[in-house]
């Protein structure tokens, strides 16, 4: 994984969890990787990894089975859901609004670029 400077590695991490969750690789009361493994996988302090999934119980995304591991809730999904999409309308969809307006672009042009690209990862 390549981290930026522009956020907290463990708040990455999170995102990289939640949207593996979003894709539905990663499904309701299925065990995640451990701190160890995840912290090897992603080439960072285990301590890191720990503070990802502390944000990430606390949020009810993930919940630890003593002796067991991590594990996804029942309704990760549609909280990741939620809070993902409260953070693109808040962040993103300013600036994307800003950008057509400066940019005097169609919006049925949008539209048919968003159709294309459905298409093409799909």
């Amino acid at each position: 994984m390549q981290f930026t400077d522009s956020q907290a590695i463990y708040l990455q991490i999170a995102g990289f969890i939640e949207e593996k969750i979003l894709r539905g690789e990663w499904k309701s009361n299925e065990r995640i990787p451990s701190v160890r493994d995840m912290a090897m996988a992603m080439e960072v302090n285990p301590n890191t990894v720990v503070r990802t999934f502390e944000s990430l119980q606390q949020k009810e995304i993930i919940y630890n089975k003593r002796g067991l591991g991590y594990f996804v809730t029942e309704n990760a999904a549609e909280l990741v859901l939620k809070e993902k999409r409260q953070q693109f309308t808040e962040q993103e969809l300013p600036r994307f609004f800003r950008n057509i307006a400066l940019l005097n672009f169609p919006l049925r042009e949008i539209e048919t670029l968003y159709q294309s690209y459905l298409k093409q990862n799909k």
